[in-house]
């Protein structure tokens, strides 16, 4: 058992008959009144987040982990297969226990959470950031602004991020996985 002072992202907790990880939380004190923890949840059976409110000191009934490396080998559908890069076993994950796998391209390593309870896999992390190569984008016309404008571009893997006007095709970009954003252009 673990309580809201424990809360933090990752973290997988039995709730509602169900398994959730959260992925955004924020401990509140107000001026009056008891302390709480505001959190968003999101369920690794099938994807649904919902938003809960946690009372200070409230028990929660935490889920052991264990975590493991597994290399993306292709996506078949909304199943995407992974391979452990210690005993090379396959595990085949629906698209709901992934959080951005548009991002995910063939041979990236990632991080799968396993429930030690009964060796389910449970959710899936991706490195904090990836690099991908941009697959097509309308050309940037120099001169058309005067603050920072961004385009649509779309990814080798699909993935549609927004980037500066002097990205062009054949580029490739460092994306923030936590929030799908551009970082910066990566000179081979």
């Amino acid at each position: 058992m673990a309580s809201t002072s424990d809360i933090r992202k990752g973290l997988c907790i039995h709730y509602n008959h169900d398994i959730y990880k959260v992925i955004e939380f924020l401990h509140v004190k107000p001026g009056k009144g008891p302390a709480f923890v505001r959190t968003k949840l999101k369920s690794v059976t099938n994807g649904k987040v919902i938003d809960n409110t946690f009372s200070a000191g409230h028990k929660i009934e935490d889920v052991r982990v264990e975590t493991h490396k597994f290399q993306f080998l292709y996506a078949e559908g909304d199943f995407y297969h992974f391979m452990n890069t210690e005993d090379y076993t396959q595990i085949r994950l629906t698209k709901d226990a992934l959080d951005t796998p548009e991002l995910m391209k063939e041979g990236e390593v990632v991080t799968v959470l396993i429930n030690t309870e009964d060796n389910a896999p449970l959710s899936v992390d991706l490195p904090a950031h990836v690099i991908l190569e941009v697959a097509s984008t309308e050309p940037g016309v120099k001169g058309n602004t005067a603050t920072n404008a961004t385009k649509p571009a779309i990814m080798e893997t699909g993935a549609e991020v927004n980037v500066p006007l002097f990205i062009n095709e054949g580029d490739k970009i460092r994306i923030d996985t936590e929030k799908g954003q551009y970082q910066e252009r990566v000179k081979e």
